[in-house]
């Protein structure tokens, strides 16, 4: 951790980097460093979004893209676009009853949504599209390539973060820096903010099965004999997530790939066939799957939101949803202090504390809810204790189907949902269209 009270831009370091100045750094790439950066530059904002891959391509980062994200890209006028991408939809989650017979209990078209599906895109076009929107903005710039190796102190405040770029070592001094840089943050470990973490007993592992079959536009979640696959259906393949007990990845690689594809087709019969798509064990990721959150989500300079603020459990897959949520309210409540910045001081601690005010109650609802699903069926079935959902449940579900919307509230909307200001919001050519046509 370096610590300076020099912060004019162009100045040389002694270390030899270079100094380079903006208004607001986001640290990290992912959905909410770059809906952050995107709504920033569109109130004005100068922000530098630092990621520090090449590209935005890696296997098996969260696809999941819920409605209030798809009418966050309707807002921001770049649904049309999205649309247009590859990609597959999900609208139910159904189990098998005791009988082998299908309850739907997640249904999303009974909500009254602009689009009552979840959307399967590979992430890497969902960024993509969101740093084309990015570049469109005079004061949005994205390096890639850029990793973040320390924050920048005056005193006990944060002013910016040493970086190391293809041209060597850069000081870049901020008013603000945002660490969207997940749940392995180094800002967040830098600044050494508490956290709170809970115990999971579980991780998963994921992977693909081609195949050629139609697949429904339903979630598939299997049980059987202490063992858990959820299978989600995308243009091709299957993108499965085998759950299994928490550090038994080295058992399970080496009992071997014959014996993983014998789970999986015990697990999901109707890819039984496909199984052998499955090349070898290097095809198989495993997730280390963490649950914990921030007791404070900002320092004097610096805020913390998305996995770096909350680690989610991958149950429900709502926690890409929740960082972009987080992202739209940051850009909501500190738009106007990041614009006054310089002239009126440094982004004041009140304002930041206003985000954690804000996001918080939405995070302890979905990481309570994911708790009680790990506690009350994901470990008893691992332990062998049960064989799926309890069966009074699946019944009611059974008898009162309407009861779908509620579980689809949770997981689609999620509590608090955020809107997008209307500073940043812009109507897409087909809604311009109509409009004209009025």
């Amino acid at each position: 951790m370096t610590t300076t009270s020099e912060r004019d831009t162009g100045s040389e370091k002694s270390n030899g980097s270079r100094s380079e100045r903006t208004t607001c750094v986001v640290v990290g790439g992912g959905p909410a460093g770059m809906v952050l950066g995107l709504l920033l530059a569109r109130a004005g904002v100068h922000v530098t979004v630092l990621e520090k891959h090449a590209d935005f391509l890696r296997d098996f980062r969260g696809d999941t893209v819920h409605p209030t994200t798809l009418d966050l890209l309707d807002d921001l006028g770049l649904f049309e676009r999205f649309d247009a991408l590859p990609h597959s939809k999900l609208s139910r989650a159904r189990v098998q009853d005791s009988d082998g017979r299908e309850v739907t209990l997640v249904d999303l078209t009974r909500l009254p949504l602009r689009h009552p599906y979840i959307a399967m895109v590979p992430q890497w076009d969902f960024l993509d599209l969101l740093a084309e929107a990015g570049r469109a903005e005079p004061t949005f710039d994205l390096r890639m390539r850029h990793e973040v190796t320390g924050v920048v102190r005056d005193g006990d405040r944060v002013v910016g973060v040493d970086v190391e770029s293809p041209d060597g070592p850069i000081r870049l001094l901020a008013d603000l820096v945002v660490a969207c840089d997940g749940r392995w943050s180094l800002v967040r470990r830098e600044t050494g903010l508490p956290k709170r973490e809970f115990p999971v007993g579980f991780d998963v592992w994921w992977f693909r099965i081609p195949t050629r079959r139609d697949l429904a536009e339903s979630l598939l979640p299997r049980f059987n004999d202490g063992e858990v696959a959820i299978a989600i259906p995308r243009e091709g393949y299957l993108q499965v997530a085998y759950l299994g007990r928490k550090g038994s990845d080295a058992a399970l690689r080496a009992r071997g790939i014959e014996d993983f594809r014998a789970r999986i087709a015990r697990l999901l019969p109707q890819a039984a066939d496909d199984v052998a798509g499955i090349a070898s064990m290097d095809d198989v990721k495993v997730l280390d799957v963490r649950v914990d959150r921030l007791s404070r989500w900002h320092a004097p300079g610096v805020l913390c939101i998305g996995d770096a603020a909350h680690a989610m459990s991958p149950v429900g897959g709502v926690g890409i949803n929740l960082a972009v949520q987080d992202a739209v309210a940051t850009a909501r409540l500190l738009a106007g202090p990041l614009q006054r910045a310089g002239s009126d001081g440094p982004v004041r601690e009140a304002d930041l504390r206003r985000v954690r005010r804000r996001r918080l109650l939405p995070t302890v609802v979905v990481q309570g809810v994911q708790r009680v699903m790990h506690a009350a069926l994901i470990d008893r079935v691992l332990d062998g204790d049960v064989t799926g959902p309890p069966a009074a449940a699946v019944a009611a579900w059974r008898r009162v189907p309407a009861l779908s919307a509620i579980p689809a509230l949770l997981i689609g909307v999620g509590p608090r949902p955020e809107r997008i200001p209307a500073w940043a919001r812009r109507a897409s050519s087909a809604r311009g269209r109509r409009l004209v046509r009025r």
